[in-house]
């Protein structure tokens, strides 16, 4: 008998074989899909449906995607979201068009060119001590009700449905990645190698924050959640951003104190969100209780060897994503979307402990009929015998 989608998730997460190898597909940004694709895929399966975004954030461009759509993907998942303060969403609606996002921490994106927006706006940019950031007026309001007030109702409708997984996504939550932005990539590495006891107590300060918004999150959650998404982008094509010296004196104590903090309230599974060639670390996050790695960029480094991965790893995490969306879905034919499909499920399905997905976002750049292709290629070979 076939499983329900949140069966066969709750089977490969806990490392056992479901029916199929679950997809997990258009429920945060991670795993989500940029607007002119989702109007694609619509086009083509014939759906009519409103183009809304994510977070209510256009800017960012990635869609929310609607149920009929979906089901079409074969997703097995479904997605819980925090939102900006109501104050923050409505101050970003009434801008001058074409100018700067600004979100509830100050930072925010500038529009390059007409469309395309980058993370641009640093606030703490000249900070260096740390008076600096008790001085700093900006810091977002974690309790503004109207960041959550809607959680528990789509949360208690997903379980009572009890047809999806449900993954819980609070947004803006990822230390480093925050760190950087409220100062400036280049600055934060800078002072990170030169002024570390700075650049550890804005972490700090940043992760209070996180933790402030997580443990509400989770409040109105309550038991209705299987996975908590996380994260923080440490890996680059070719390498890690930092040292493994510099992750584990500086940021995975950050990291273990969010997850412990995390798992002291829920029974939910996290999964942990790092982009780029992150092997070096997998290690680290299995030791501070990483239980689901995302994405799997298979296009970099040494986390392209999937063999390896699964037999050094995966008794011990959960893989999660692995589809490239850096060469194969954007360039390659759909014949050839079939075949990275059913080469990647062959190398990291066997036992469980693996969910199918895109290489993080799927890209304005990626043809509707690979997105198409993907999802049906696990329709086709994903079943286990």
């Amino acid at each position: 008998m076939p499983m329900t989608p949140r069966e066969r998730v709750l089977a490969a997460i806990n490392h056992k074989e479901p029916d199929r190898v679950p997809l997990t597909i258009g429920v945060n940004n991670a795993t989500g899909i940029k607007m002119k694709p989702y109007r694609g895929i619509k086009r083509i399966a014939g759906i009519e449906a409103p183009d809304n975004y994510i977070y209510d954030w256009p800017e960012l461009g990635t869609a929310a995607i609607d149920e009929q759509t979906m089901r079409r993907l074969h997703s097995d998942v479904r997605g819980v979201l925090d939102l900006e303060p109501a104050t923050v969403r409505e101050r970003n609606r009434k801008r001058e068009p074409h100018s700067d996002y600004i979100d509830s921490w100050g930072s925010g994106q500038t529009e390059i060119v007409p469309g395309d927006w980058f993370p641009g706006i640093h606030p703490m940019a000249d900070a260096s001590k740390t008076e600096d950031l008790e001085q700093y007026g900006g810091w977002p309001d974690m309790t503004d009700p109207s960041r959550v007030a809607h959680v528990k109702a789509e949360a208690q409708r997903l379980a009572d449905d009890n047809e999806f997984a449900i993954v819980a996504t609070p947004w803006l939550l990822f230390p480093f990645e925050r760190a950087h932005a409220m100062q400036g990539m280049e600055t934060y590495l800078l002072n990170m190698a030169m002024n570390p006891d700075f650049a550890r107590a804005l972490l700090e300060k940043i992760a209070d924050y996180c933790k402030q918004l997580m443990g509400r999150f989770l409040e109105e959650l309550g038991d209705n959640v299987d996975i908590i998404k996380i994260g923080d982008d440490l890996g680059t094509q070719s390498s890690l951003m930092i040292s493994p010296k510099m992750y584990r004196d500086m940021l995975k104590p950050v990291h273990a104190d969010f997850i412990s903090f995390i798992k002291a309230r829920t029974s939910a599974k996290v999964l942990f969100h790092s982009c780029g060639d992150v092997a070096p670390l997998i290690g680290d996050f299995i030791e501070i209780g990483v239980d689901i790695l995302n994405p799997i960029q298979t296009s970099t480094g040494s986390i392209s060897d999937l063999p390896s991965l699964k037999k050094r790893f995966g008794k011990n995490i959960v893989f999660c994503g692995g589809i490239d969306s850096h060469r194969i879905l954007p360039f390659g034919s759909v014949g050839e979307v079939r075949e990275e499909v059913r080469r990647v499920m062959e190398i990291l399905g066997p036992g469980g402990g693996y969910l199918l997905g895109p290489v993080h976002t799927v890209m304005n750049d990626v043809p509707p009929e690979n997105v198409l292709a993907m999802v049906d290629a696990v329709e086709e070979f994903g079943y286990y015998r």
